[in-house]
């Protein structure tokens, strides 16, 4: 067997793997050796001094780790954001009909990370040249996406994707949307710290630890001791 046919061979491997272990993958509590809590977990109340941010690239379960590494970040929350749907389910969103991508909603200190700071860690953690996919993750709920709150917000967005633009870290375009904020919904209790619990899941495993290595080696200034 030549280099090139075992190279094949052995991405083949990974894509089939991957497309039993992606995000996108259901869960059966009846079939689930532990219980699963599906309850949509809850937002963390807004404390004095701390601003919320909300983004959207890719899977939640990588980007929840990444933000929640971050210095000045006292919370961060799986969840859906973007859609009409009101109060959807992972299975309802995993369908690609309800217009909601899986986001985080980030709670932090501005006075010890800016938003700006913030915006670049979003850029450092995902290929934010892929629109509606991140590496075996396909469809519009796994889109790039920034959701503002004020116009200042809107214009440091765009100032941040022209920065990332003229880094040299991707070949192509970014394509994140920038988009008003409307409501966030919190993902089921047993996806959040999904990347924390769950350390020998393959997906985990081949897909989320080497964005969230990525991610710390861009942003090492800014990681918690």
């Amino acid at each position: 067997m030549t280099r090139k046919t075992f190279l094949l061979l052995a991405g083949w491997l990974i894509v089939g793997t991957l497309s039993f272990t992606g995000c996108r993958q259901r869960t059966d509590a009846s079939k689930a050796s532990t219980v699963i809590d599906v309850s949509p977990a809850k937002l963390p109340a807004l404390q004095p001094g701390e601003s919320v941010a909300t983004f959207a690239g890719g899977c939640f379960w990588a980007v929840q780790e990444e933000m929640r590494v971050l210095k000045g970040v006292r919370a961060v929350v799986s969840g859906y954001t973007g859609g009409d749907l009101a109060f959807p389910t992972y299975e309802q969103v995993g369908t690609d009909q309800t217009g909601h991508a899986e986001a985080v909603q980030v709670y932090y200190n501005p006075a010890v990370i800016p938003y700006d700071v913030l915006l670049d860690a979003f850029f450092a953690g995902h290929d934010a040249t892929q629109l509606n996919r991140q590496g075996p993750d396909i469809g519009r709920h796994y889109r790039s996406a920034v959701f503002y709150r004020t116009p200042q917000e809107k214009a440091r967005i765009s100032a941040a994707i022209q920065r990332e633009n003229a880094s040299g870290h991707h070949q192509g375009r970014v394509v994140t949307q920038v988009m008003p904020f409307a409501a966030f919904y919190p993902a089921e209790t047993y996806h959040q710290d999904y990347y924390r619990h769950n350390p020998y899941n393959m997906y985990i495993h081949l897909v989320s630890e080497p964005k969230v290595a990525t991610f710390r080696e861009r942003m090492e200034k800014w990681l918690r001791e």
